[in-house]
């Protein structure tokens, strides 16, 4: 038989920009042009650059670097951002993404406190998401914990899989948090997953959101799985980088993390030579 050879899935490989925090949104852009990244998502946030669509536009323009995704304003730390009302930022997190070419809006299930917005929140986003072209990707989270008790922060479910959405995000650290099993997750979302967030954990208590290879978590397994059936989704490198002690630290883990990313989707992405 004649050897393999490896071929490159369509999957492209983005920078989120909360993987330079707490330096700029405008830093991620610079970062992600300089290593090779296949473009951004902008997780909007309190930097006023990163909810201002011409400033973001000018900087894909810039670096000449696509906008693939939208973080919608889903943190604790953003509860006023794009106003105080949810389906309000999620309404203005699709226009963004319309507006700047980007293919999805990543949003969080509900915290479990916004008990109108929880209990509308799957018809909603089924609802919106017939409205336009741009996926709503539903991002797995986790149980809040501090030494032995567990608090379910989010509702419907942190574990998205059990609900109806069109379309999931698995994030890596997320599912090591919730110390549930990342790959029977992946099995579950199927075909409805439609994007990844990649950073690895290992299962303490913080969503740790490590560099790809440094905690305990399947990301090869998950890359590979994800490169045999052909995802053409996006895997996104969300990781902390707030310890670097350096700007070149910091450009190192991202490097690193997408050197990892490249190797293990192509790796296992192979045909046969003819």
């Amino acid at each position: 038989m004649a050897e393999p050879v490896v071929r490159i899935p369509d999957a492209k490989v983005a920078l989120s920009t909360a993987s330079v925090y707490p330096e700029s949104t405008a830093t991620a852009f610079e970062i992600a042009a300089r290593l090779g990244y296949d473009g951004i998502e902008v997780m909007v946030w309190t930097d006023p650059v990163s909810q201002d669509i011409e400033a973001l536009r000018r900087l894909s323009d810039y670096h000449q670097i696509p906008i693939l995704a939208v973080h919608a304003p889903c943190l604790l730390i953003t509860q006023r951002v794009w106003s105080t009302d949810p389906w309000t930022k999620l309404q203005r997190a699709q226009a963004a993404a319309e507006k700047l070419g980007a293919g999805t809006v990543v949003v969080h299930p509900p915290f479990r406190w916004q008990r109108q917005y929880a209990r509308d929140f799957v018809t909603g986003i089924w609802r919106m998401a017939n409205e336009t072209d741009v996926r709503f990707a539903v991002e797995n989270m986790y149980p809040w914990r501090y030494r032995d008790r567990e608090m379910l922060a989010y509702a419907p479910d942190w574990d998205v899989t059990r609900d109806d959405y069109r379309h999931f995000t698995i994030d890596l650290s997320h599912a090591a948090t919730a110390r549930t099993d990342a790959l029977q997750m992946l099995d579950r979302m199927g075909d409805r997953l439609g994007h990844v967030h990649l950073a690895d954990g290992s299962g303490s208590n913080k969503d740790e959101h490590l560099v790809p290879g440094r905690g305990t978590q399947p990301c090869a397994e998950v890359l590979e799985r994800l490169a045999l059936t052909g995802f053409d989704g996006h895997v996104v490198i969300e990781v902390n980088t707030r310890r670097a002690m350096s700007g070149a630290e910091r450009e190192a883990d991202l490097a690193e993390a997408l050197a990892f990313t490249r190797l293990h989707l192509a790796s296992a992405a192979k045909v046969p030579r003819p």
